[in-house]
C-alpha cells in the first residue's frame, strides 16, 4: 500500500492524540500491561493500513475504540482466562485508611466486574470508566443504542448482585 505524506502526518497526529486513550481502554479490558501495549500497537497498525478507507464524517475515536475493544475481546477469547481491572487506576489516595478503603472497594468492584460476560463488562467500562455516551458506545460496538442501554441496565443489576453476594455494603 502506498501512503501519501498527508496520510502519514494524519496518522502521526492520531497516534499522539489517542495513544493513551487506546492503551487505557485495552488495559481496562485485559488488565495486562504487555497485552494492552500489543493491542494498542495492533490498533494503530490497523489504522495505518486502513487510513485511506477512514470516513471523516465519523468520529475518529469511535473507529479507534472499536478496533481496540475488538482486539481486546479477541485476546480474551484467545487466552480464555479471567482478567482483572487495575485497582490503582485513577485513585486519589489521602492516607492509609483511605488507601485501604479505596483498594478494598476497587478489589471488590474488579471481582464483581469479572463475573460479568464480556458484553456487559465492556459497555460498563466504556460508559463509566471512559465516560462515553450511549450513542458512542453503540458506534464503537456496532450495536443499536437500545441494546447499549439494555446491556448497561442489566450489567449494573448483575454487578450490584455480585457485589452484594461478596458482602459489599456501600
Amino acid at each position: 500500500m502506498k501512503t501519501t505524506r498527508v496520510n502519514r502526518d494524519t496518522f502521526e497526529s492520531v497516534v499522539k492524540e489517542y495513544a493513551k486513550a487506546v492503551f487505557n481502554i485495552a488495559f481496562r479490558i485485559v488488565n495486562d500491561y504487555e497485552d494492552a501495549m500489543d493491542i494498542a500497537q495492533t490498533t494503530f497498525l490497523k489504522v495505518y493500513e486502513n487510513i485511506d478507507s477512514y470516513d471523516p464524517s465519523h468520529a475518529i475515536f469511535s473507529w479507534l475504540y472499536k478496533i481496540a475493544v475488538n482486539e481486546s475481546i479477541n485476546l480474551i477469547k484467545r487466552k480464555k482466562r479471567t482478567v482483572f481491572l487495575d485497582s490503582d487506576l485513577g485513585l486519589q489516595i489521602e492516607g492509609p485508611e483511605s488507601e485501604y478503603a479505596q483498594n478494598e472497594a476497587s478489589r471488590q468492584l474488579q471481582k464483581a466486574l469479572m463475573t460479568l460476560s464480556v458484553e456487559y463488562r465492556t459497555v460498563l467500562i466504556l460508559r463509566h470508566f471512559q465516560d462515553l455516551s450511549y450513542r458512542e458506545i453503540g458506534d464503537i460496538l456496532g450495536i443499536p443504542e437500545r441494546t447499549v442501554k439494555s446491556r448497561i441496565f442489566t450489567g449494573r443489576r448483575l454487578l450490584r448482585d455480585s457485589l452484594l453476594e461478596q458482602g459489599y455494603t456501600p
